[in-house]
């Protein structure tokens, strides 16, 4: 545990950092809460509805995962993610069996642009089904902190009861804040004692939300769940400037490590290089190859979880050249001007690229 405070301490908000778990909670069938302070005793700093990647040493090379973060930086000391073993699941297995209470994992992070600070409102819907509780969680956490008067209706969809995640202290935020109202939803038994019974559909989030319209709407889930929801918030007035949804897609494929090969004598000089810096390497770059396939191609590892430009964990600093970056959100603007670009979807467009690898 960190020692006494002596000076303000410093902030979170590292590429890369080590965490340390300090605690494991059941929170429902298959769902863990995992808490987490920084190896180095600092602060945890993030926006709300941000996530992290882990590097989870399930074999000879780590598998990297992204989780959202359910804490709410308003209470610095501890981060907290919540996940779900799903059936066939690895990486996440892994945590379920593996991980102790005292051990320590790389993180990188944290990112993501899936924010309520983001996007600012009088009011609000949390909308979500299954794991996609855990953004809903930091930002309404958050709000309890912060702002508890702020008007929030927070409908959640569930198989069974047993699995509306986070319902006790949901209920107390509802006592306290006089903002909070909450609207569960069970998809496989009959209504009962604070929650309503069906799927997602038209005539019941009419009911769950009857002002719908007129409410910036945060919306996570399975992707089937969002499209419905997606579709049905269109239909009922919600204008598009107004959704805002995150999901990380199908997890890829890992692709496999190249062997170092030193291009021919004749080929040195020719065309596009990457540069890497730290490790005083250089590839040749073929059309349409990525920064990340050019590091993989001359056995460095960028860590990398999406491969779609989209979770932030392949971010890199670009010293020098220009690239044509096309990325689904995972790199805010203000980090593109310092120089940081994502390697996974990064092509050179000059003849020398020089990236911090």
């Amino acid at each position: 545990m960190p020692g006494p405070l002596t000076a303000t301490p410093a902030l979170w908000n590292a590429k890369t950092t080590r965490l340390r778990c300090i605690g494991i909670r059941e929170e429902a069938p298959d769902v863990r809460t995992f808490r987490f302070e920084a190896e180095d005793g600092s602060w945890f700093s993030y926006r709300p509805g941000q996530f992290v990647t882990l590097e989870l040493p399930v074999g000879p090379e780590p598998v990297l995962r992204t989780y959202t973060l359910a804490s709410t930086p308003s209470r610095p000391h501890h981060a907290k993610i919540t996940a779900k073993v799903q059936p066939g699941s690895v990486a996440t297995r892994w945590l379920f069996d593996k991980l102790k209470v005292g051990d320590a994992l790389t993180a990188h992070g944290p990112t993501g642009r899936f924010s309520l600070l983001d996007h600012p409102a009088e009011r609000y819907l949390f909308l979500s089904a299954g794991s996609g509780a855990t953004p809903m969680m930091s930002m309404a956490r958050w709000l309890f902190d912060t702002a508890p008067q702020t008007d929030v209706v927070y409908v959640h969809f569930a198989r069974r009861p047993q699995d509306l995640l986070f319902r006790s202290e949901l209920g107390y935020m509802a006592e306290v804040a006089s903002g909070l109202r909450l609207r569960f939803a069970v998809t496989g038994e009959p209504a009962g004692e604070g929650w309503a019974s069906g799927r997602l559909e038209r005539a019941l989030l009419s009911a769950l939300c009857p002002d719908l319209a007129g409410r910036t709407v945060f919306c996570c889930g399975p992707d089937r769940f969002m499209d419905a929801a997606r579709r049905l918030a269109g239909e009922l007035g919600v204008p598009s400037a107004r959704w805002h949804e995150e999901s990380f897609g199908a997890t890829p494929a890992p692709v496999p490590v190249a062997a170092p090969i030193a291009p021919p004598p004749e080929a040195a000089g020719e065309g596009m290089q990457v540069a890497f810096t730290r490790s005083g390497r250089k590839a040749a770059v073929l059309p349409g190859q990525t920064v990340l396939e050019a590091a993989e191609g001359c056995g460095l590892r960028i860590p990398t979880a999406c491969r779609q430009g989209l979770c932030g964990t392949c971010l890199v600093r670009k010293l020098k050249g220009e690239v044509r970056m096309e990325h689904n959100g995972g790199i805010a603007d203000e980090e593109i001007t310092e120089g940081w670009i994502l390697a996974c979807c990064s092509q050179p467009e000059t003849a020398l690229v020089e990236v911090e690898v």
